[in-house]
């Protein structure tokens, strides 16, 4: 009996003791400030989409965007280069974020070009397009 006793205190003296609410603070203390957003949701992630590149492009586009990887050899047609400054005047922003994201059937070209559904996030492709669009060499 003297067990339970002192169990149903010690469970009344925790439940009060997380009860209580937070003390009002000092009018001189400056009350907190709210923690920024993220960086990486109000523009492109670009640190995911230098992975997904190395994941899923690097194979055929090759890691400097000359179309040159180890995949592309047995490719016809030859994977994009992206480091072609003129291919990179042609084609707008909005393109490229849809042939990420639908692939070469999506946009008329090449099926070889696998779509990526599972790229969801606004921000992943439009750091994917960052990274395309740095392997300009006339920037």
């Amino acid at each position: 009996m003297r067990v339970s006793q002192c169990l149903v205190l010690c469970l009344f003296v925790t439940a009060t003791a997380c009860s209580k609410s937070k003390p009002a603070p000092e009018a001189d203390e400056p009350p907190a400030a709210a923690a920024p957003a993220p960086a990486a949701s109000s523009g492109p992630n670009v640190a995911k989409a230098k992975e997904i590149f190395v994941q899923r492009c690097v194979a055929c586009h090759g890691s400097t965007g000359h179309g040159d990887g180890p995949a592309s050899a047995t490719l016809d047609p030859k994977p994009r280069k992206f480091a072609d400054p003129a291919w990179q005047k042609e084609v707008s922003d909005e393109y490229l974020e849809k042939i990420v994201k639908f692939g070469g059937a999506g946009v008329g070209k090449s099926a070889a070009m696998p779509s990526n559904p599972d790229l969801t996030d606004p921000q992943v492709i439009a750091g994917l397009r960052v990274v395309i669009r740095n392997f300009n060499t006339t920037n």
